[in-house]
């Protein structure tokens, strides 16, 4: 029989098949990688994991993503008045340590603030679940991105080790993020700052923190400072279909989207520049933005399009209402 086996398996391999492993054989892989590379003790692994629970809503919650959203049904969920009064809150209070982390990165203060807001509604709702058992189910259970997260549950071993965090009491998003800013692990130890000086990294607790690790984050993805986001623009024919891609990556320059009928009321752009065409579903229509560099940096920190334009967008109307405020106290 397991001769049989033997030869099945084989057979499928070569078939262009390929057998999954089972979540039991998988975590014994994982327990071997945690030991040999990274030089835990096997029974330390082996006790955590045994804390951590299956969870299916987990698992529901993964399938249906907001940003599988049309756009039309997607903004609305984030550009509210109620976001926007809590963010220019947010800004007043911490003012001088957002002007700080503005001058020290180049990332504008209202980048930030949408970040937070977009994220956590400004620390409010940060997350419900146990990150071990996120990391733990989409690892071992979730097998279209299963790689994926078990590399996140080796980055939070590594994360509770260095910041002496109870791993079995962090809580965080569906996905494992965790904080203010929503950080995934690997995330958290590459590129959170102790911004107040406290000698601690706290994205949990801490906005300072948040704030200065979210501006390290957009500075280590190339943020240029001084430079635009996003140009709302006009298609005409049908040429500029054919560069319409579902990839983030910017593979045009915009003298080719200007060949193909693309045309912007802004200042002209460099011919050379590097940017890309996006289409966003509305009920009726749908409109077009040419997004440069620094859009594609507000990709990094979330894979979606739709996720970056709210971003951009809530900024623009963040920066509206934080000017008119500073002008109105001039004023008076």
């Amino acid at each position: 029989m397991q001769l049989f086996r033997s030869f099945l398996t084989l057979g499928l391999c070569l078939s262009g098949f390929s057998i999954q492993a089972s979540p039991v054989d998988l975590q014994k892989q994982f327990i071997d990688l945690m030991v040999n590379k990274h030089q835990f003790d096997r029974s330390v692994i082996e006790s955590t994991l045994a804390k951590a629970n299956k969870n299916e809503a987990i698992l529901k919650s993964i399938a249906k993503p907001w940003e599988a959203k049309p756009w039309h049904q997607y903004y609305p969920i984030f550009l509210t008045e109620k976001r926007l009064t809590k963010g220019l809150a947010f800004w007043q209070t911490h003012q001088q340590t957002l002007a700080r982390a503005e001058e020290e990165t180049g990332v504008p203060a209202e980048i930030i603030v949408a970040i937070i807001g977009v994220e956590t509604f400004y620390g409010t709702y940060t997350g419900k679940y146990s990150v071990l058992d996120a990391l733990v189910t989409l690892g071992f259970h979730y097998p279209p991105r299963a790689k994926f997260f078990r590399k996140e549950l080796a980055e939070l071993f590594l994360l509770a080790k260095e910041e002496n965090f109870d791993i079995t009491e962090l809580k965080g998003s569906y996905a494992g993020a965790m904080g203010w800013g929503q950080f995934i692990s690997s995330s958290y130890r590459h590129y959170a700052v102790d911004f107040d000086g406290d000698g601690v990294r706290d994205l949990l607790n801490n906005p300072a923190d948040a704030i200065g690790s979210v501006a390290n984050y957009f500075k280590k993805h190339h943020w240029k400072a001084n430079t635009d986001i996003a140009y709302k623009a006009q298609v005409s024919g049908s040429q500029y279909s054919e560069l319409l891609s579902k990839s983030l990556k910017y593979s045009h320059k915009w003298a080719q989207l200007e060949d193909a009928g693309v045309s912007i009321t802004e200042p002209n752009l460099s011919k050379d520049m590097s940017v890309k065409l996006f289409e966003f579903e509305q009920p009726n229509n749908k409109e077009y933005w040419i997004g440069l560099p620094n859009f594609y940096a507000i990709t990094r920190y979330n894979h979606s399009p739709l996720y970056a334009m709210a971003v951009f967008q809530f900024s623009q109307q963040l920066k509206q209402g934080f000017d008119s405020a500073t002008l109105a106290k001039v004023d008076n």
